[in-house]
């Protein structure tokens, strides 16, 4: 398994296990098997896993993987385990967010994981027009100086308010974004600031929620309503990126390159993608151990600049979506926006 230093002895596996799918929305959860399906992806080398305090109730169970995985390999087999979580106050309660109200969730976040201290939070601000966004990230760093958290990221953060975050004295070691053969919104400011500052992208949605694997490709275009929340978001990033046809020709080219290498498009998909600048690792979504084998090739993959020109090809046709990092989720009045949940922390609790 590829890993990446993202900072000096801190070091995560380049593919990172995602928690959302767990969080419900996607199907019922049996907790025993989504705690064995995580110790196992553990066991086959994929160390990092990515969660959320809004993620209900995936805390918890990667705060029991963590101990089955003690139990089975000892508790010094944990420090190579690495868990991202993320701190995302509700948006009905953003200016209610105090130095007491960071503390109350990290804390819960603590318990729920059963750590000592966080590896990398996470932090996310839902409407750049209510103040104290800046007040909250310095109250993290705050925890982090107590040694709660080790590091600090941001998830979901535009160009200008990444660049202010650093300029206010927080020191940003990532940020997750949507960022995927579908969506290159990171392209247009992110990718350049983040180089600037050392900021290592995390980067989810590369297989847009299973549209970019072989289960949709010569399939009709589907209607409303989709079956999980993941693949409503993702049809509209498709619609934005030229649509059905383009797409269909998007999944053509990835295929022949996926016979090329005896993988699966959602492999060459993943692949292409942690090869990009300031990429350090892809995030990928798994409710069971099923996909765990293709998720592992993503690391054995190596594309050829014949396999990227190809690729590249289609996408260069790609009309959108428009706007920077996350622009079009904020307007809640929008297409994006009027999908999205924000306030999830209190029924998290």
């Amino acid at each position: 398994m590829e890993t990446r230093e993202i900072r000096p002895g801190y070091r995560i596996t380049r593919i990172i296990r995602g928690g959302w799918q767990l969080a419900g929305g996607h199907g019922d959860v049996e907790r025993n098997a989504a705690i064995g399906d995580l110790v196992a992806s553990a066991e086959a080398g994929i160390l990092t896993f990515d969660c959320a305090d809004i993620y209900t109730g995936v805390e918890e169970l990667i705060g029991a993987a963590r101990r089955a995985y003690a139990d089975r390999h000892g508790a010094a087999a944990l420090q190579a385990v690495k868990v991202h979580t993320k701190f995302v106050p509700d948006l009905a309660h953003l200016h209610e967010v105090d130095r007491i109200y960071v503390r109350t969730i990290i804390e819960r976040s603590l318990r729920r994981l059963g750590m000592e201290r966080l590896d990398l939070v996470q932090f996310h601000w839902w409407d750049y027009a209510v103040p104290g966004c800046l007040d909250a990230a310095r109250w993290l760093e705050e925890l982090r100086e107590e040694g709660k958290i080790d590091l600090i990221g941001g998830t979901n953060f535009d160009t200008d308010h990444t660049e202010k975050l650093v300029a206010s004295g927080v020191e940003l070691a990532t940020m997750q974004v949507q960022y995927s053969l579908l969506d290159a919104r990171p392209e247009r400011a992110l990718v350049a600031a983040a180089r600037k500052r050392d900021i290592h992208l995390l980067v989810y949605g590369t297989v847009a929620g299973g549209f970019l694997g072989d289960r949709w490709l010569g399939q009709p275009e589907p209607e409303a309503p989709l079956e999980n929340r993941s693949l409503t978001k993702y049809k509209l990033v498709i619609d934005d990126f030229g649509g059905w046809d383009l797409f269909q020709t998007l999944l053509r080219a990835l295929r022949k390159v996926a016979d090329r290498h005896g993988a699966d498009i959602a492999t060459i998909a993943s692949r292409y993608m942690l090869d990009l600048p300031q990429v350090a690792a892809v995030i990928v979504g798994a409710r069971s151990r099923e996909h765990l084998f293709a998720n592992l090739k993503i690391a054995a993959v190596k594309l050829s600049d014949a396999d990227r020109a190809e690729i590249g090809a289609i996408l260069a046709q790609r009309q959108g979506p428009e706007g920077d990092t996350f622009e079009l989720e904020r307007d809640r009045e929008g297409r994006h926006g009027r999908i999205m949940k924000y306030n999830l922390s209190k029924v998290a609790s």
